[in-house]
């Protein structure tokens, strides 16, 4: 009994090294991700986009590489935050494109968080009605933003049909309108308005 107390105490530290070598590397990797997109949330509360879009993008490299040793619903909630910050900061259109690709693959995902679906479409609708507008201003073709516009009208439209409560619901009706009222408005009314902001 003795030599099997003594070879389980002589053991127990190659357990440990295993663990941490192993799943404690993605809990240590968490632990940095969470610590990292903290200090982002900070920075898109005060403002300041561009320290916000280095940290989210930190964030989500720190992230263990096996994408099953955490819940995708943290790597999604990174994603629309750091794409909330690049539409403040001059990066709409990387924005625009990033969260597409994400609500497509939220959309063919059976398991998907239908809080986080809604927020990424909002996030996307509002990148699709803010490229509109700056395209209306670059005075391009109805042909090239009219797609754009319609996608926002499309996702404002689901998003008040699926909202869980009236004020959301009344939200999303208002931004529908607002989408409505952009493509049908003159190009000299539309020059005399400040751009919208996030």
């Amino acid at each position: 009994m003795r030599n099997i107390l003594l070879i389980g105490w002589l053991v127990l530290p190659v357990g440990a090294w295993a663990y941490h070598e192993g799943p404690g590397q993605d809990q240590v990797a968490l632990e940095a991700a969470g610590a990292v997109a903290a200090t982002a949330y900070e920075a898109a509360e005060a403002g300041d986009w561009e320290l916000a879009i280095r940290e989210y993008q930190a964030a989500l490299e720190a992230l263990p590489a096996d994408p099953d040793a955490y819940d995708e619903r943290v790597g999604h909630r990174l994603v629309i935050e750091l794409n909330k910050a690049r539409m403040q900061s001059q990066g709409l259109i990387e924005a625009r494109d990033e969260l597409a690709s994400l609500v497509e693959a939220m959309q063919a995902a059976p398991d998907a968080d239908d809080t986080l679906l809604r927020e990424a479409r909002q996030a996307l609708a509002r990148a699709q009605f803010l490229k509109t507008w700056l395209m209306r201003l670059e005075g391009l073709d109805r042909k090239v933003w009219e797609p754009e516009i319609e996608a926002a009208r499309q996702n404002w439209r689901w998003l008040a049909e699926q909202a869980p409560n009236e004020a959301e619901k009344t939200l999303h009706r208002e931004d529908l309108e607002a989408a409505v009222r952009l493509a049908r408005m003159e190009m000299e009314d539309l020059q005399g308005l400040p751009l919208p902001s996030e």
